[in-house]
């Protein structure tokens, strides 16, 4: 019965790894910080935003998904200590 279980997390994991992948590379790109700090720039380097509208939700996502990850990880490390 664990090693169902295992084989069903470890492909979980394997789910959640390509989810994260995808979210991290659909938030919109920051190359204005960037470039100011080889530039010399005043860019906004202290100055807090807050993210609005998709990158809100992209932020969300990708903050659950790597906690599932951590998560699901923590379990195939249980699992496999037995």
């Amino acid at each position: 019965m664990e090693k169902v279980i295992y084989d069903i997390l470890l492909v979980a994991m394997l789910v959640v790894s390509a989810f994260i992948i995808v979210a991290i590379f659909m938030q919109p790109s920051k190359q204005d910080g960037a470039a100011d700090a080889f530039s010399g720039g005043t860019g906004e380097l202290f100055e807090r935003r807050k993210a609005r509208g998709f990158e809100a939700v992209m932020q969300r996502f990708t903050a659950i998904m790597i906690g599932l990850w951590l998560v699901i990880g923590f379990a195939l490390v249980v699992l496999s200590t037995r």
